[in-house]
């Protein structure tokens, strides 16, 4: 599904911007399903996720994009995809040559130009771009950036010995402490007077989304709080891959409870085009308008 690579939203003094790697549709299998209740049964029973976020045949559509936040003072980049030449389950272990530099830099921000990189957790599509390829050698593709690590998240991943995660630990992560950029930082830390991280675990202990707030105007980048919007109606829907899929249903729940009928503007980190709306009641539930 062709989507253009980057939408833009402004939050007062704030301008966020997508930046996309790829678009992916996941079918739903029956042994080894992402999201078990999101069977294309249960997703007709709600008709506002067609046709941006499922397929006629019921597959879910997930983006996986960037977000660039700039403030007056700093360009900061929120996640960075799997990245260029990287091979991963993901994308059925085929290495990525996409032209998201390009993009970030048509966004309004060279790579050179980011100040920060805030990883919202440390799973293969949300650290990919931390690095890229030089020779045989992982360099940092930020290189005049800090990147800010939830200390309790890495030491998690550091200690884990996860099939898939070890590599990348090793390619996206640990050629940033090489190169002493990392800065580890607590689930609630204030990045800027408009940028802040807030506590959403269960996806991973370690989990976080990011608030920005700017002349009385309000946006959250989820990350992986929710990695679909039919989880918005359905909170209790949980993924695979949550590690606490309990405490990942119950942070979605409370989360969710405080957007509900606000003007914050709930901006996905996996949400396909258009990525970013309102949360409202619907009934006994929750919808997304846009």
């Amino acid at each position: 599904m062709s989507q253009a690579p980057t939408l833009t939203w402004q939050v007062g003094d704030v301008i966020i911007s997508r930046v996309l790697e790829v678009v992916l549709e996941v079918e739903y299998y029956e042994k080894y399903p992402f999201m078990a209740a999101a069977r294309p049964a249960a997703l007709q029973e709600i008709p506002w996720l067609y046709p941006n976020f499922v397929t006629p045949e019921g597959h879910l559509l997930l983006s996986i994009h960037a977000l660039l936040v700039q403030t007056p003072d700093i360009n900061l980049l929120v996640d960075t995809c799997v990245g260029n030449d990287k091979p991963r389950k993901i994308t059925a272990n085929e290495a990525l040559h996409t032209e998201f530099l390009k993009d970030l830099g048509a966004a309004g921000c060279d790579h050179l130009a980011i100040d920060l990189v805030v990883c919202t957790y440390l799973h293969v599509d949300h650290v990919g771009w931390n690095t890229m390829k030089a020779g045989n050698r992982w360099q940092p593709t930020f290189p005049n950036a800090r990147y800010l690590l939830g200390s309790e998240e890495y030491e998690f991943w550091a200690g884990s010995d996860a099939e898939d995660q070890l590599p990348v630990m090793e390619d996206s992560v640990a050629p940033l402490f090489a190169a002493g950029l990392v800065d580890l930082v607590e689930t609630d830390h204030r990045i800027s007077d408009e940028i802040r991280l807030l506590p959403t675990t269960g996806h991973t202990p370690g989990h976080v989304s990011v608030l920005i707030e700017s002349r009385g105007e309000k946006a959250m980048i989820t990350g992986d709080m929710m990695h679909h919007p039919c989880q918005i109606a359905r909170p209790d829907w949980t993924v695979a891959f949550d590690e606490d899929q309990n405490a990942a249903a119950a942070c979605r729940h409370a989360v969710l409870k405080e957007l509900v009928d606000s003007p914050t503007l709930v901006i996905g980190t996996h949400f396909a085009a258009p990525s970013a709306g309102k949360v409202v009641s619907d009934g006994d539930s929750y919808r997304f308008v846009y």
